[in-house]
């Protein structure tokens, strides 16, 4: 744990229950206290997180570590990025400074007043991520993201249609990203315990697909054949789009 995220807890853990912690409550913190935040920050995107001014963004704590691990290689490169959610624009704001000035940095969200705290060149699109006439517009205009992050609507019907949409044309070797993944454990997300048709159990499918050589059971995804890794953190997964040949057992030596 980083010393950033160490200080961060210990100063919420006197101001916040743990109920309001894990229900995701937005915590607004005094600039002294974000700007101590990114003099001890163990990375760069947790620095530039703390060191945000002039826009609204809230991330938990334990992501911005594992966004640095995956999104590290795309920095100062032209990156297209897609994220689904605008909220008030920190977000696109903190990946436009993470990334650089040759980063293309599209959002959508479903609520209009998105278009008024968007600075460009940063661009945001009014539709819903359940809508794959809209999604297909947006790629269209955007070209094939390098990263997709689904942190929009965290309904498990709106992220199934979503990922269905966008994973086909996502570019090769890209990363599609799912944010807080607890939610599918939660009924007004459409959400619960092994329920079907969650993102939880849409992963725990590719899982099972991504090692569809090895039993005869349908694959309705397509991890056997175009993921390359699935990564799965606390509420986050990284998909790694990759196509795949099938597995060859070699043996060398005498």
């Amino acid at each position: 744990m980083s010393e950033t995220i160490g200080r961060l807890r210990r100063w919420l853990a006197a101001r916040v229950s743990p109920r309001e912690a894990i229900r995701g409550r937005d915590f607004l913190l005094p600039p002294e206290a974000a700007a101590g935040l990114a003099d001890v920050a163990s990375g760069d995107l947790e620095r530039l997180f703390f060191a945000t001014q002039g826009v609204v963004v809230n991330k938990w704590l334990h992501y911005l570590p594992i966004y640095e691990r995956y999104f590290a290689p795309y920095r100062g490169t032209a990156v297209r990025m897609l994220e689904i959610g605008v909220s008030r624009g920190g977000s696109l704001d903190l990946w436009r400074r993470y990334f650089g000035a040759d980063a293309t940095i599209f959002g959508v969200d479903i609520d209009p007043t998105c278009l008024n705290v968007v600075a460009a060149p940063n661009q945001v699109r009014i539709g819903s991520q359940a809508d794959p006439a809209f999604l297909l517009s947006v790629i269209e205009e955007l070209g094939a993201p390098d990263i997709i992050l689904d942190d929009g609507s965290h309904v498990a019907s709106h992220q199934q249609a979503s990922f269905e949409t966008l994973f086909p044309r996502l570019k090769e070797g890209g990363l599609y990203v799912v944010e807080d993944l607890h939610t599918a454990y939660w009924p007004d997300f459409d959400g619960g315990h092994r329920r079907p048709g969650t993102a939880i159990e849409l992963v725990k499918q590719m899982i099972d697909d991504m090692h569809g050589w090895y039993h005869r059971e349908p694959t309705p995804t397509p991890a056997k054949d175009a993921v390359g890794a699935i990564h799965v953190h606390d509420s986050l997964v990284v998909l790694e789009k990759r196509r795949r040949a099938r597995p060859s057992h070699i043996v060398v030596g005498p």
